[in-house]
């Protein structure tokens, strides 16, 4: 319904056409005149509707709260301590390029991964900047927030088999409400919410039901949630009954499909591949993602967060860096391993990046204007650095990265096109992404 060609006769809820939308310039709604709404299809007329795509999947490791990049990717042992921190730093394979002592184990693999030291959020708020790096779009639009990244992806591909598309591990990320949703592209287009793997005993939401309910009831029960959804549309056409029909039909294939349980049972892995990854909340959610990835899932959100460290800064990262380091390095070594990185898109990104003068309770604060990002994967060249920052490492000196521009980073590695018109319920049509570039360098 939202996928329609603009010169495509539609008629919406109050029986006005598309057609006589544009003509009374209603677009205005959403930032587009009529004439720049033309001009705009003028300019991308000969755009090719997708790239080829490098990748297949995507696995988007999101840190939420806000990673230290001082105290991790991109140390500065050389300024004052009350910016440099208490870690020293270690070589790692980039020549000349040095990581935290707590990244031991990323330091081995840098072959495996880009890392880009130019994220600019220009947000210190971290439900604005968290909602603009998960869409790519800043602010909000009438009517409500952007899809998500996730969403726009599921939208955009076709499921690859009965899994859900798009699997947020545990959840959607949220701070004091939930962020990163579907919008106004409806339910159908939302994240599967795992659950929190790393709980002693945690289940898959939905999918526990089979043990207790033969086959056979299964079956009876989804014929009678079809005949009342046909009920339901003959009395009232809605996006709402549409997608509530998409989530019990998926809903059913889960159930009632051995590969899709399987994929989420994590006792399927060896003792040693569990070891590799830590049997702690970190390398279980790293382990499932994996396993999500492998199984078909064509986009899956894991959030690592916790990262909002305003005080005592260095006793919680004492903990959480090496199992951070561990699990992440386990992740791309095991999925370099198994032939998955060839055609799975990997980025580890926050909300932005933190301080670099450690404030009178020894924490970092929020900081927009410098941040860390990895990318690995889908033919990205490992054992580079992209942009640079200042000798405190409070602001990009060269090559800043925007939140359009990851968004179209993961969108170009999936063919999609993000300068592709959408609509709204209310017929308004939505860029994709603003006017901008995928991190081209990634594939350089």
């Amino acid at each position: 319904m939202l996928d329609i060609d603009i010169n495509r006769e539609s008629l919406c809820c109050d029986g006005v056409s598309r057609r006589d939308f544009l003509r009374v310039g209603s677009l205005s709604a959403v930032g587009l005149t009529l004439p720049g709404l033309l001009a705009w299809e003028k300019a991308h007329a000969d755009t090719p509707q997708s790239a080829k795509p490098k990748a297949k999947n995507v696995l988007l490791v999101y840190l939420g709260g806000g990673l230290t990049h001082h105290d991790t990717f991109d140390p500065k042992p050389d300024a004052p301590q009350e910016i440099r921190g208490k870690y020293g730093v270690i070589p790692c394979g980039i020549s000349g390029v040095r990581f935290s002592d707590k990244m031991k184990e990323m330091a081995k693999i840098t072959n495996l991964f880009a890392l880009c030291r130019g994220q600019v959020v220009g947000s210190d708020h971290h439900e604005t900047a968290a909602q603009w790096m998960l869409t790519g779009n800043y602010g909000v639009m009438q009517g409500g927030d952007y899809p998500s990244i996730g969403s726009i992806v599921n939208h955009e591909t076709k499921p690859l088999n009965t899994l859900p598309p798009y699997v947020a591990i545990p959840r959607n990320h949220s701070f004091t409400w939930e962020l990163g949703k579907a919008a106004w592209l409806g339910e159908r287009y939302e994240s599967f919410k795992a659950g929190s793997v790393g709980d002693k005993n945690w289940q898959v939401p939905n999918l526990s039901l089979l043990a207790d309910v033969p086959q056979e009831r299964l079956s009876r029960r989804q014929n009678m949630l079809k005949a009342i959804d046909g009920l339901a549309k003959r009395l009232e056409s809605s996006d709402a009954v549409s997608s509530m029909d998409t989530f019990y039909q998926r809903a059913s294939q889960m159930i009632l499909t051995p590969d899709a349980r399987q994929a989420f049972d994590l006792s399927k892995e060896s003792e040693k591949t569990q070891e590799r990854y830590g049997k702690d909340y970190w390398g279980r959610q790293a382990l499932l993602a994996r396993r999500l990835v492998e199984s078909g899932v064509r986009f899956v959100m894991l959030n690592q967060g916790g990262w909002d460290h305003h005080a005592n800064i260095f006793p919680s990262c004492d903990n959480a860096l090496p199992a951070l380091d561990r699990s992440l390095a386990a992740l791309l070594q095991d999925m370099n391993e198994r032939g998955l990185l060839q055609e799975t898109l990997v980025a580890v990104y926050g909300d932005f990046g933190r301080t670099s003068k450690i404030n009178k309770d020894n924490g970092r604060d929020h900081w927009g204007n410098a941040g860390v990002m990895l990318f690995a994967g889908a033919g990205v060249r490992g054992g580079q650095v992209i942009s640079t920052t200042d000798d405190r490492g409070e602001y990009v000196t060269e090559r800043p990265v925007r939140p359009p521009e990851v968004a179209a980073t993961i969108y170009h590695a999936l063919g999609i096109n993000y300068e592709k018109l959408l609509y709204t319920p209310q017929s308004r049509p939505v860029p994709i992404l603003p006017e901008c570039e995928p991190l081209k360098e990634l594939w350089g």
